[in-house]
C-alpha cells in the first residue's frame, strides 16, 4: 500500500482478490495489535495460547541443543503469499527480499542505487536498450549457478502471464524484449524511455524451479521446503498465522548473516510482544505498525532496552471512494455519490485537524501530513503552497458544502441530493488504535458540519474495499526511494479489468491529467525534471481530494541490547530497522556476546511487530491462495 515494499510495500489497505479466498480453517483475520488499553497479562496469555503446539521456535538453540543463534521476529501481519509474483504485504515482500536478489539495491546509508545481482548497467545512447552485467559466482541454494537467463525468464514470465504480473507488473509494462545472450549478460529493450531501470524492485527467481509452476495466480510457494533462493536467507518452513522460518545462506555473496536462523512469528496482540520484550523472551518489537506512544514511553529507560524513534517511510491517509469502476467501464460498489464532487471531498479534509491528530493520537511520534510522499524522501517531497493548502478551516468547509448543494436542514443535518441526511461509512481496521482514535475525531469534526460518520471497523477490510462498498477508508503505504510504484497505483490502468477481477489500484482513482503526468515522469531521465513532474502529480492528487494524507508516522521500535549487539538502520543516521528497502537489518544483525534473556532463558529471539504503515492492513488472517492484483503491486 513492495514496497510497494518495494515501493513501499507494505500497504495497509486491502489488496486481495474478492474471489477464491481460501481461508485456512479456524484462522482469524490478521489482526493489528497494539491496543492502548490492553492489559499486558491477558495479552500475553492470548499470545501463549496462540503459540501452543509450536514450542521452541523462539529459543536460541531452537530446542535441539546445537547452540544455533536464532533471531525471532514477531509480526502482527499475516503472510498473503510467499510467491514473489503475488506478495504485496510488507511482511511478505520483506521475506522476498531475504530470499531473492534484485538486479540492484539501495544503500542503507542514503538509499543510493548499489549493485545487487547486477554488478553494472549501461543504457544505449537513446536509453531504449539497457545491458546488465550479472554477477559471476552466485549460486542458488541448491548449488546451481545464478545466470542472466534466470533474470530474463523472470521478466518474460511477467510480460506474458497475467498471474505472474500480479505483484510487479508495472515494472515490465514498457518492456519490449528481454534476452540473455550469455550467462552474465542481460539485455532489456524498452518501448520508450523508463526512469526506473536502476530501481526494478523485482525478485529474480530460479528458472529451473519456477518453470515447472502451472498457474502463477494460485501458486503460493509454500508447500515444498527448503525454497530455492539466492538471498541472505533460505526459507525452510512455514505455518500460516504462526511462523516463517529461514536459515542463513552461508554462501551469500555479501557474506553470511551473523544469526543462524531468522524466524518471523505471528503475534496477535502487540502488548504481548512488549511484555515478552520486557522479560527477555524476545529481542525486538516494532509494533503494528509502530509501538504506541504508551508502549514506547513504558520501555524508555528500561534495563537493556533501547527505543528507536526515527522518521518513517510511510504515510497515513484517508482514501475516498471515487466511484469504483473497472477498466471495461463497468461501475460497481456503493460509494456515496456526494463524494464524486471535489468540493465535498475538499470540505471533508478542511474539517480534519491534522495538528490534533499528531498531538493527541500519535503524541508527537509523527509529522503532519501534506503531500503523498513522506519528507524522508526530500527529492520528491511536496507540500502545498499557502493558497493551495487545505489547512483546518471548518467555516470554509461549510461554505464549500453549501456551494455544492449540500445544505443543512433545520436540525443541522446536511442533506444529500436524495433528501436524506449525509452519513459516511468509514472503513477502519478493528484492532488499529490509530484508526479508532482518528475515527472518533472525524465523528466530532464532521458532525459539526452536519454530517454523520459510521465507523465500519472490521478484521477483514479487504472484501468491502475491493468490492467498492465503502465511502472512505483509512489507508497507508510504505514508499520506496524511487516512488514510481506508489504513484502507479492511482493510474487508470491499475484498475481491475472487470468488477470480478482485482487490479493494482489503491482505491479506483482514474484521472487523465494524472495519467499524463505519470507517463511523463516515467520517461524522464533528468532527475530534477522528473522530481518536478512527480511533485505535479502530488499536487494533482492533493487537489482531487481522493487521497488525503493526515500524517507521516515515525518508525517506533525497541530491542534488547543484551541480545542484539548491533543492527543497521536505514538510513544510517536516523532510520528504521524493520521494513527497510532491502535486507540490511537482519543480514547485519550481530548477536550480543551474552545471549541470555533477562529471565534466564537462552532466547535470542527478535520479535518485531510489523511496521507496515499507519493503516496496517488488517485483512484476512489465514494464508490466502488467490490471484492478486492484475498489474502493479503494492510493494510493501
Amino acid at each position: 500500500m513492495n514496497t510497494h515494499d518495494q515501493h513501499g510495500r507494505g500497504r495497509t489497505g486491502p489488496r486481495l482478490r474478492r474471489t477464491r479466498l481460501l481461508a485456512a480453517a479456524g484462522a482469524t483475520a490478521l489482526v493489528l495489535t497494539a491496543g492502548l488499553a490492553t492489559p499486558f497479562a491477558p495479552a500475553a496469555q492470548q499470545a501463549q495460547a496462540a503459540e501452543a503446539g509450536d514450542a521452541g521456535a523462539t529459543r536460541a538453540d531452537d530446542g535441539d541443543g546445537d547452540g544455533k543463534k536464532v533471531l525471532t521476529v514477531a509480526v502482527a501481519q499475516s503472510v498473503d503469499s510467499l510467491s514473489p509474483f503475488l506478495a504485496v504485504r510488507l511482511l511478505s515482500t520483506s521475506i522476498n527480499r531475504l530470499m531473492y536478489e534484485y538486479l540492484t539495491g539501495y544503500d542503507p546509508k542514503d538509499a543510493h542505487v548499489v549493485p545487487g545481482l547486477a554488478t553494472q548497467w549501461t543504457p544505449s545512447p537513446d536509453k531504449l536498450t539497457w545491458t546488465y552485467t550479472i554477477r559471476t559466482g552466485s549460486k542458488w541454494s541448491d548449488g546451481k549457478p545464478v545466470t542472466a537467463e534466470d533474470a530474463a525468464w523472470t521478466f518474460n514470465k511477467m510480460m506474458t502471464d497475467e498471474g505472474a504480473a500480479t505483484a510487479n507488473g508495472s515494472f515490465v509494462g514498457n518492456f519490449d524484449e528481454v534476452t540473455a545472450p550469455s550467462a552474465t549478460r542481460l539485455i532489456i529493450k524498452l518501448k520508450k524511455p523508463q526512469a526506473t531501470m536502476t530501481a526494478l524492485d523485482v525478485p529474480i527467481v530460479p528458472k529451473h524451479v519456477w518453470e515447472k509452476v502451472g498457474d502463477f495466480s494460485e501458486f503460493n510457494n509454500d508447500k515444498s521446503f527448503p525454497v530455492v533462493g539466492d538471498g541472505p536467507f533460505v526459507l525452510t518452513d512455514y505455518k500460516p498465522d504462526s511462523y516463517v522460518r529461514l536459515k542463513a545462506n552461508k554462501t551469500f555473496w555479501r557474506g553470511a548473516p551473523k544469526f543462524d536462523e531468522l524466524v518471523f512469528r505471528y503475534y496477535k496482540d502487540q502488548d504481548a510482544a512488549v511484555a515478552a520484550l520486557r522479560k527477555g523472551e524476545v529481542s525486538f518489537v516494532a509494533g503494528s505498525p509502530s509501538l504506541t506512544p504508551a508502549q514506547a514511553a513504558s520501555l524508555k529507560g528500561a534495563k537493556n532496552i533501547r527505543v528507536n524513534d526515527a522518521p518513517g517511510r510511510r504515510f497515513y491517509a484517508l482514501a475516498t471512494n471515487p466511484g469504483a469502476q473497472a477498466r471495461n467501464g463497468e461501475k460497481f460498489g456503493d460509494g456515496d455519490p456526494s463524494l464524486l464532487d471535489q468540493r465535498v471531498r475538499n470540505a471533508l479534509f478542511l474539517a480534519v485537524d491534522r495538528k490534533t491528530i499528531i498531538d493527541k493520537v500519535f503524541q508527537g511520534h509523527a509529522v503532519e501530513g501534506q503531500g503523498y510522499i513522506p519528507p524522508r524522501y526530500s527529492t520528491y517531497f511536496w507540500k502545498p503552497p499557502a493558497g493551495q493548502d487545505l489547512s483546518y478551516d471548518p467555516a470554509k468547509a461549510a461554505r464549500l458544502l453549501d456551494e455544492a448543494g449540500y445544505k443543512a436542514n433545520a436540525a443541522g443535518k446536511r442533506l444529500g441530493k436524495d433528501g436524506k441526511p449525509l452519513n459516511y461509512r468509514v472503513l477502519c481496521h478493528a484492532t488499529d488504535p490509530n484508526d479508532k482514535a482518528v475515527g472518533k475525531y472525524l465523528q466530532e469534526w464532521w458532525g459539526r458540519l452536519g454530517i454523520g460518520v459510521t465507523l465500519d471497523c472490521l478484521d477483514n477490510v479487504t472484501d468491502p474495499w475491493l468490492a467498492g462498498k465503502y465511502d472512505l477508508a483509512f489507508d497507508g503505504w510504505s514508499v520506496n526511494p524511487d516512488p514510481d510504484f506508489v504513484l502507479s497505483i492511482h493510474t487508470c490502468a491499475a484498475r481491475p479489468a472487470t468488477p470480478k477481477d482485482t487490479g493494482a489500484t489503491d482505491n479506483f482513482i482514474c484521472d487523465r491529467k494524472y495519467d499524463e503526468l505519470y507517463a511523463r515522469q516515467l520517461a524522464e531521465y533528468d532527475p530534477a525534471k522528473r522530481a518536478d513532474l512527480v511533485k505535479q502529480m502530488e499536487s494533482r492528487l492533493y487537489d482531487l481530494g481522493y487521497m488525503n494524507v493526515m500524517a507521516y508516522p515515525n518508525a517506533v521500535e525497541a530491542y534488547r541490547t543484551d541480545q542484539i549487539e548491533s543492527i543497521t538502520t536505514m538510513p544510517s543516521k536516523a532510520g528504521n530497522i524493520y521494513g527497510q528497502d532491502g535486507y540490511w537489518s537482519w543480514w547485519s544483525a550481530v548477536p550480543a556476546k551474552s545471549g541470555d534473556s533477562s529471565d534466564g532463558s537462552t532466547s535470542t529471539g527478535v520479535i518485531i511487530g510489523i511496521v507496515a504503515g499507519v493503516v496496517v492492513l488488517a485483512g484476512l488472517g489465514t494464508f490466502l491462495a488467490m490471484r492478486r492484483r492484475a498489474t502493479a503491486d503494492d510493494r510493501e
